[in-house]
């Protein structure tokens, strides 16, 4: 997924890159050597800080809001975001803040997930826990994990925003877990919303639970482990 963005966002050594929504500094790591200066920003103050940690030479970090960045009109070259857009209340709003501070002919990349249908590796508890009425299913338009997976709403959103050239790449992608309890940890760590439904399910149910959603990934073990394939997709816009 990095070398997909970066080969998006097309980088050049004296550009001022912002970074939306860049969690604890991973992209940050391989953009920051570079550019001229990146600006990495997230909503958390908890993730700006992680990502200070890491110190990045030439990286400057913020709390920003991805709706309202506070940032000049025209003041970057390029921005890029990695699984941000989709879980922002209203990513219409959020592209067109981010046109509003790109300068003319700058570049925008950003990660999206396809649908959930394409993306094994996410989608063993989802159904699961739907099918049982311990989870309520998500609500068109509302913010989430697919919220951006098909590529026409992406194109019409960007567009929307005062783009005039765009394009959506599928990227595939591959995960790897050694056994059913590294998927489960992995998992449950990585949606809140999952670990809470299971934190409050007694024993049997949650054993029951765990084995529905495992038969739906056991078609993808082998030797070595589990290996669950995934889609993205990655916007280009100017």
């Amino acid at each position: 997924m990095t070398e997909a963005l970066l080969a998006a966002l097309d980088p050049r050594p004296d550009d001022t890159v912002l970074e939306l929504a860049g969690g604890t500094g991973e992209l940050a790591a391989a953009l920051g050597p570079r550019v001229g200066r990146l600006l990495c920003t997230d909503l958390s103050p908890a993730m700006v800080e992680a990502a200070r940690r890491r110190g990045i030479p030439n990286v400057e970090h913020r709390v920003v809001d991805m709706l309202a960045t506070g940032l000049p009109d025209t003041s970057v070259d390029g921005i890029v975001c990695r699984f941000g857009y989709m879980l922002v209340p209203d990513p219409g709003v959020a592209l067109a803040e981010t046109r509003r501070v790109l300068r003319a002919g700058g570049r925008l990349a950003f990660a999206t997930w396809a649908p959930a249908r394409r993306n094994p590796w996410a989608t063993a508890y989802g159904p699961v826990l739907l099918e049982r009425g311990l989870q309520e299913p998500p609500q068109p338009g509302q913010p989430g994990q697919f919220g951006l997976g098909e590529t026409e709403l992406v194109e019409r959103l960007v567009l929307a925003a005062g783009f005039e050239e765009v394009s959506v790449e599928e990227v595939p992608v591959e995960f790897r877990f050694r056994d059913w309890g590294d998927y489960r940890d992995v998992m449950t760590r990585l949606a809140a919303s999952t670990r809470a439904v299971l934190e409050q399910l007694d024993r049997r149910t949650r054993a029951e639970v765990d084995g529905a959603a495992r038969a739906r990934i056991e078609r993808f073990r082998g030797a070595a482990g589990y290996v669950l394939p995934g889609l993205a997709l990655v916007t280009s816009a100017r």
